[in-house]
């Protein structure tokens, strides 16, 4: 059982659009930390394989000296491909001398803020109602998950 991660190259949309339609309902998610709208399938990114399948990929941004987190999906959890997959981000960022990796996620998604702790990465903003803004371009966003409220966004950051 061997985890492969590689770049995602222009014959991988059909499965990033797979991968990301079915975690997030459609490739335009919202990157809460620039309050914009992205098709993640235009974004760069890595794919992660186990044992020849696609265990999941992430994608980001590179602005203003830091790289952005915008999609992290392990279609396979449990057996370190989100781990792999953030490594592989992380190398990029050090590579060019980026001094901050960073993300947001929302309150209610307790499963992500511990891997990302466990990561390394610290909490260090509570966007207090943001959500309000951002369904506000995108009303499709949901007002709750697993009995939560969604409302407020949580930056997490490493530095390099």
């Amino acid at each position: 059982m061997s985890i492969s991660v590689r770049d995602i190259g222009p014959d991988d949309l059909p499965v990033v659009t797979r991968v990301i339609t079915g975690s997030w309902g459609g490739t335009t998610l919202m990157i809460l930390g620039s309050g914009r709208q992205v098709d993640v399938t235009e974004l760069p990114g890595f794919i992660a394989e186990l044992d020849g399948e696609v265990a999941g990929l992430v994608t980001y941004l590179e602005d203003e000296g830091a790289v952005e987190i915008a999609s992290l999906d392990a279609v396979m959890p449990g057996k370190g491909v989100g781990r792999a997959l953030l490594d592989a981000v992380r190398a990029v960022a050090a590579e060019r001398g980026v001094a901050r990796l960073w993300l947001i996620t929302t309150n209610d998604n307790t499963h992500a803020l511990r891997f990302y702790q466990r990561y390394g990465f610290d909490l260090v903003a509570l966007h207090r109602n943001a959500m309000d803004r951002v369904r506000a371009i995108k009303p499709s966003i949901p007002a709750e998950a697993d009995g939560i409220p969604i409302r407020h966004e949580l930056e997490l950051e490493l530095l390099l």
